[in-house]
């Protein structure tokens, strides 16, 4: 309650108890805090537990194991009555006391994982995971968390910047734990990695996939018409069924990341500027004539040779090199009319996804000793 109090701005104090053992939820309730019961196990799950019943107009965040200085929460609560949306504490442009963040943790996991964020999404922090942040209610609504688990934390930084909020940071003190960790540093650590590669299509399948099917394309043109020297070494059908291999799977690759952004902009409700603008540009219409016209000239290829190598009496085949093309022009063009078919189906939407959630004030739900919520 100090903090609250430093702030000048009454408050309430939030703990919510996620499955403890040790009587931390008891004596919080005897000091005046409420206790929220959560019982789905998780760091997402007990914050998201907490937010549910939050009244405030500003919420503070912490973990309630002493390692944040909840007392000093006054500049976090003014940065958002400035008009940020977000406030993240920062324990790299503060002082990390003692033995409080372990050697690895500090100089390779963090500064890996938030590096990740801020090259994956835009994002612009010296430290995407610290526990000690501020959020303006209102702004809950377009943040939308869902994330259940360690990766509530990446939720939140990077659906801030995606959507466009104020967000800045505050330089904080970080002390040694008290009670024992929860955490599960390389299980914690690859939900991290794991989420924010869900969320990136565009590094997790369309940059592979572009840099495939362009060496694919390149090699497989210049090979079409047969062996070719480069750099006086001969290169010949086996580079090209390489080249073709890249091709079909940068094509796979890159219709996998279109599929993906798709989906989420249709029945997630993420913004995305690539798919709102193909929307008024492209049809499935246009997806099957640009499948048909591939299709269409492997198929010519095919005639072609097949015809030559009738006339010739069926003997021995003399255009391997375009025969490979040739197929694997069929085959692209099959997989861009199917994958047509199925990104229109993605994008079909009977109801209008929904923005809010219905909060009841008071309401006993689940939560977690570790987390705190203040306002």
């Amino acid at each position: 309650m100090g903090g609250i109090h430093a702030s000048g701005r009454p408050g309430e104090v939030i703990v919510v108890d996620n499955a403890s053992t040790d009587g931390s939820a008891e004596v919080a309730a005897e000091h005046g805090a409420i206790v929220v019961r959560e019982e789905r196990p998780g760091y997402g799950s007990a914050y998201l537990a907490g937010l549910a019943v939050a009244r405030g107009e500003y919420i503070v965040m912490g973990d309630a194991d002493e390692t944040y200085p909840m007392a000093d929460l006054a500049p976090f609560v003014e940065r958002l009555a400035a008009g940020d949306d977000l406030v993240m504490g920062s324990r790299f442009e503060g002082t990390i006391h003692g033995e409080a963040m372990p050697w690895l943790n500090r100089h390779v996991g963090n500064p890996i994982l938030t590096g990740m964020l801020n090259l994956l999404f835009g994002v612009k922090i010296s430290d995407a995971h610290c526990g000690m942040r501020a959020v303006r209610r209102d702004a809950l609504a377009t943040l939308d968390l869902h994330s259940t688990g360690m990766e509530f934390a990446s939720e939140m930084v990077f659906k801030a910047f995606r959507r466009k909020l104020r967000v800045s940071e505050i330089p904080i003190d970080y002390y040694p734990r008290v009670g024992e960790s929860k955490l599960n540093r390389f299980g914690d650590a690859w939900r991290h990695v794991k989420f924010m590669l869900l969320y990136s299509p565009s590094w997790l399948y369309f940059v592979p996939g572009a840099v495939m099917l362009l060496l694919g394309l390149v090699g497989a043109i210049a090979l079409a018409a047969g062996p070719v020297t480069v750099l006086g070494r001969t290169w010949q059908i086996h580079t090209l069924f390489l080249f073709m291999f890249a091709i079909l799977l940068g094509i796979q690759i890159l219709q996998l990341g279109l599929f993906a952004r798709a989906f989420a902009a249709a029945h997630l409700g993420e913004a995305d500027g690539l798919i709102e603008r193909a929307k008024g540009r492209f049809s499935l219409e246009h997806g099957l004539a640009l499948g048909g016209l591939v299709l269409t000239a492997g198929l010519v290829t095919l005639v072609v040779i097949f015809v030559g190598w009738a006339l010739d009496g069926f003997g021995a085949l003399s255009h391997e090199y375009a025969t490979a093309f040739g197929f694997t022009l069929v085959a692209v063009g099959l997989q861009v009319i199917l994958g047509s078919f199925f990104l229109s189906l993605l994008t079909m939407r009977t109801t209008e996804p929904s923005r809010s959630r219905l909060v009841e004030p008071g309401r006993d739900v689940s939560g977690g000793t570790r987390s705190r919520v203040s306002a």
